[in-house]
């Protein structure tokens, strides 16, 4: 195991390919039907199914889906571009070939804006390109591998970044506001445990200053954000191992084993080479007009940075805290029903990102406390009625018991003590009891002071205002 200060003089290269599932009602190039779960072959065609003779017809529907994904990422629209075959070994794909993309993608040259602890980073869009997904391989122990070929021909867009990612958390965090973005603008559920928003993740390691990129690897088939960030952190730890041993590393593909927390080796990585692209003789140029554009254009509703934006504005939010609460689109819409009812927004998204945050499950956004309870709490903590402690109490409570928070503080006496005689008495008698601590304090530890007011709060059952028993400690002390 390498130490901390070996690993502070790499940095790793990152570079994201997400394949995100559109939500048309029909396939890529056939009319079967695109619902998740369906019973083994069902929902599939002569088509889907590679028969001989059978031609595909590009679905109008993915073409408009795939552009406003460009769009909404800031990136050119060609006007025009096509499909290819692309011949590698596809055990699951009858055909024996993807239809996919090459040299022409429909969008190419955007970016999306995020942000981390480090502050906004800019990351670069390589290239947008559609595809069919392929059929999925079912492995029966002892009985053989089966072929469920429904999956086979779904619509995919593939968003290809460029290697503008120096750590996990931006990796991440440029995930989230992927998906994000492609939530608003509708054009995918982006159901991870379904598949419909996974990645692959390409990685090399480099000592810092350097230029060059270092040997890549690629895994394979992630669909959680936590899975993403855990094989990242693997990886550098794996790669600058190497490097400090003289063991070489070799370009390969590999994958994630949740449960162990480690990657494996799958296969040698291959080159665009090795795919032997070749135009689709099947499917006509796809053209892409300007009238088009405008009317999908105009279709995109509001978008994460545009919220971001106004709940600065309008809100206070800081940069980071907006962020946060656009990543997911249902808190979003959440965030903004509970500030239309309170004095305080800011509270509000303090208690999304810090006591919600911690009761929500990986990946889950649904918030059981309705948005008017929560503006109540909000307005009870900004008026100085409860405090922090008992916010936090609320929260917990109206998790498990959406009640009323208003009376939940008057049925349970939790209700901020304010009142500077019964602070002052507590304060007093904290002083006595803990004489050590004064002591400590007045020889400058700051720790000390923290004790006495944990004190003072202890003697009011969490319920004092912990600004003004500060200020009357530091009176009485003085």
């Amino acid at each position: 195991m390498v130490s901390q200060n070996v690993l502070q003089k790499y940095e790793m290269v990152i570079g994201l390919e997400v394949h995100v599932e559109l939500k048309t009602k029909t396939k890529i190039f056939c009319s079967c039907p695109t619902d998740f779960g369906a019973e083994p072959n069902t929902q599939c065609c002569p088509i889907c199914a590679g028969w001989p003779g059978a031609l595909p017809v590009l679905n109008r529907e993915v073409l408009k889906y795939a552009i406003k994904a460009g769009i909404a990422t800031n990136c050119k629209i060609a006007s025009s571009t096509k499909q290819h075959r692309k011949h590698y070994f596809y055990p699951d794909l009858p055909n024996a070939y993807q239809i996919s993309q090459f040299d022409h993608p429909l969008c190419e040259h955007g970016y999306l804006d995020i942000e981390t602890s480090k502050g906004t980073k800019r990351i670069g869009i390589t290239r947008i390109h559609i595809e069919e997904d392929a059929g999925k391989l079912v492995h029966l122990e002892g009985k053989g591998t089966l072929i469920d070929c429904n999956r086979g021909g779904m619509p995919l867009i593939e968003i290809v970044s460029e290697p503008d990612m120096r750590s996990a958390e931006e990796a991440k965090a440029y995930l989230q506001k992927l998906r994000a973005v492609i939530l608003y603008t509708g054009i995918s559920d982006c159901k991870m445990n379904e598949g419909s928003f996974r990645c692959d993740v390409n990685i090399s390691v480099r000592k810092k200053g350097e230029k060059a990129f270092g040997v890549r690897t690629e895994i394979k088939n992630l669909n959680s954000f936590q899975f993403v960030t855990k094989a990242i952190e693997y990886e550098f730890l794996r790669h600058v191992e190497a490097i400090e041993s003289g063991e070489p590393l070799v370009q390969e593909t590999r994958r994630f084993d949740s449960t162990t927390g480690k990657t494996y080796s799958m296969r040698s990585k291959e080159n665009a080479t090795d795919y032997r692209y070749m135009p689709n003789p099947d499917l006509p140029v796809i053209e892409v007009t300007g009238e088009m554009l405008s009317s999908l254009k105009a279709e995109i509703p509001a978008l994460p940075d545009e919220r971001k934006k106004r709940y600065m504005e309008e809100y206070g939010l800081t940069s980071y805290a907006a962020e946060q609460i656009i990543i997911d689109r249902e808190t979003a819409d959440y965030f903004e029903k509970a500030a239309a009812k309170t004095d305080y927004p800011v509270l509000v998204a303090n208690m999304i990102l810090t006591d919600i945050a911690r009761l929500q499950q990986p990946d889950e956004p649904v918030i059981p406390i309705s948005p008017e309870n929560l503006a109540k709490i909000a307005q009870m903590a900004g008026e100085g009625r409860i405090n922090s402690k008992t916010c936090r109490l609320l929260v917990q409570e109206l998790w498990e018991n959406n009640a009323d928070p208003e009376q939940v503080v008057r049925e349970k006496g939790l209700e901020q003590i304010s009142d500077e005689g019964i602070l002052t008495q507590y304060a007093k008698e904290a002083i006595s009891e803990n004489q050590k601590s004064v002591s400590d304090y007045l020889a400058g530890k700051s720790e000390a002071f923290q004790a006495l007011v944990g004190q003072v709060m202890k003697k009011t059952n969490g319920r004092g205002n912990p600004v003004k028993i500060q200020e009357i400690l530091k009176r009485i002390i003085s």
